[in-house]
């Protein structure tokens, strides 16, 4: 049985410039920084150091070499603030694109874009 969602892997083309995106301009936090002998690798970032869920930024080209038939798109990421307006205006103020805030049944969403054009919603939590 499933208890929780551990980690979501992003494949990215430049890890320490998506390092740099999540952890300066959306505050998330470095838990990780692994290398190994085979040449890899890669942060484990989360939003705060009690998630329970955390991203880990892989380098995508290394990746594809070693396991060609894994899908590496970009995951499609839905996150919550519980200070939706502050954090949109936070993300503006720091140059991140965003899309227009559009009310939804279960409350107002907006997207953003990272560093690498792939995009991720953010979700208002009352």
């Amino acid at each position: 049985m499933i208890k929780n969602i551990g980690q979501i892997m992003l494949y990215v083309n430049n890890q320490e410039e998506a390092k740099n995106f999540w952890t300066e301009k959306l505050g998330f936090k470095l838990l990780a920084e692994v290398s190994n002998e085979h040449g890899m690798k890669w942060f484990e970032i989360t939003p705060s150091q009690t998630s329970e869920t955390s991203i880990v930024l892989h380098d995508k080209k290394i990746i594809e070499k070693m396991s060609p038939e894994l899908n590496l798109g970009t995951p499609s990421l839905m996150f919550y603030s519980d200070d939706f307006d502050a954090f949109y205006q936070e993300l503006g103020n720091k140059q991140v694109t965003l899309g227009d805030i559009v009310p939804m049944p279960t409350g107002r969403v907006f997207n953003f874009a990272d560093n690498e054009n792939n995009y991720f919603a953010v979700m208002e939590v009352k």
